[in-house]
């Protein structure tokens, strides 16, 4: 009888501890409502589930909506999962969106946004208005999403479109995953890099599909331990390191890989770019670019440590990046320029450890080529022979 009574009294405890791990805020209990505002809705039910003991669930279910800047920020007393099923629309104007991102998160660990649902930045106009590749001193505008200082966390599913700036921005946060993301802003989109990651640790982005006007990924200082996987990116200006350089006070960037990704008809395939004449000294080290697919990519593989915009900046002393222990393997596919690797490193401070294996190229059906300068890589397998440029790169 006594076991009988234990037994009874652990199955009303185990079904007691699941409903209260079940909590579920729908928006609408905050004045949520399709069509309108919901920036205070969400702050609101964030506020909430921030304060609870146990895990909740806020949820934006399926319709459009409108929303102004939100900043909502941890700690938090247990995680928190944000699912979003609705299209959720920025102001058309810069200006209205209330701050320099949608939604901004901070400080939280053990946070997951998830659903099918997009948010929408509504940035045509502003890439009109202020076109970053054409006026040096444009203004930049707001990102759809921001996630600062968060840990052990996951983004999945979701779909971030037209945003007026950067997709995304990820800083100081660390065991960060994005799996089943996707972003889509038409090419001639200025400033509108998918993922930007700076001094951040074990970011990962997996699964995912990037059509935008700059980066797809960039990799800003302080990245370490990053993972991009199983990554279609196009159009774009494919994925980069950097960046880095310009300012002093940067961090040094470490454990990169870039593996399984297609590209498809983008202005660069694989990069990492630095600029030279500018203070910064950090170093660069431990890059794997493995088992990529180009279709029509310009620049496939490119070290451009000589990287000026618009050239809008002298030449005239070397970067001081240190770039070492950098894999390129297995690549393949087609080229839309002739050379399909430039690895054009630092006079100042030569690469080392840079090592080449199987790289299947063709431009206009012929192999395309590999230029090489201050840099004398390991080359393994099929790989087109490494020459010097002929003419100095501007």
């Amino acid at each position: 009888m006594k076991f009988s009574v234990i037994i009874l009294l652990l199955s009303f405890c185990t079904i007691n501890f699941i409903l209260v791990q079940s909590v579920t805020l729908e928006i609408s209990k905050f004045g949520g409502k399709p069509n309108q505002d919901i920036a205070k809705a969400l702050t609101s039910a964030w506020a909430e589930a921030c304060a609870s003991t146990t895990a909740v669930k806020i949820v934006i279910p399926s319709g459009t909506y409108q929303m102004t800047h939100v900043d909502v920020k941890g700690p938090c007393k247990a995680p928190i999962e944000i699912q979003v099923d609705g299209t959720i629309k920025a102001p058309v104007k810069p200006e209205d969106v209330g701050g320099d991102q949608l939604l901004r998160i901070g400080y939280v660990n053990s946070l997951t946004i998830s659903g099918n649902g997009v948010f929408d930045g509504q940035g045509s106009y502003a890439w009109k208005q202020n076109d970053c590749s054409k006026k040096v001193q444009c203004k930049l505008l707001g990102m759809n999403l921001g996630f600062n200082f968060i840990n052990n966390s996951i983004v999945r599913g979701i779909t971030t479109k037209d945003s007026k700036h950067f997709h995304v921005n990820v800083l100081g946060c660390n065991n960060f995953t994005f799996d089943g993301f996707k972003v889509t802003a038409p090419g001639d989109s200025a400033n509108t890099d998918g993922i930007h990651i700076g001094r951040s640790t074990g970011v990962n982005v997996l699964n995912t599909q990037i059509a935008t006007g700059d980066d797809c990924v960039s990799l800003g200082d302080g990245s370490r331990q990053v993972l991009v996987q199983n990554v279609t990116c196009g159009p774009g200006h494919g994925i980069s390191i950097g960046s880095l350089g310009k300012y002093k006070e940067e961090e040094p960037v470490e454990g990169i890989t870039v593996k399984g990704c297609t590209l498809k008809g983008t202005t660069n395939g694989v990069r990492i770019k630095t600029w030279p004449n500018q203070p910064g000294t950090i170093t660069v080290t431990d890059m794997k670019f493995e088992d990529i697919t180009m279709d029509n990519v310009s620049n496939p593989v490119i070290i451009d440590q000589e990287y000026c915009p618009w050239n809008q900046c002298s030449k005239q002393n070397p970067s001081k990046i240190k770039i070492s222990k950098v894999i390129i393997k297995n690549i393949k596919g087609t080229s839309g320029t002739k050379e399909g690797l430039v690895l054009a490193c630092s006079s100042g401070v030569p690469c080392e450890g840079v090592e080449i294996s199987n790289v299947d190229l063709t431009f206009n059906g012929a192999p395309a080529t590999t230029t090489c300068s201050n840099v004398k890589p390991k080359i393994t397998g099929k790989v087109p022979e490494c020459t010097a440029p002929t003419t100095k790169k501007e």
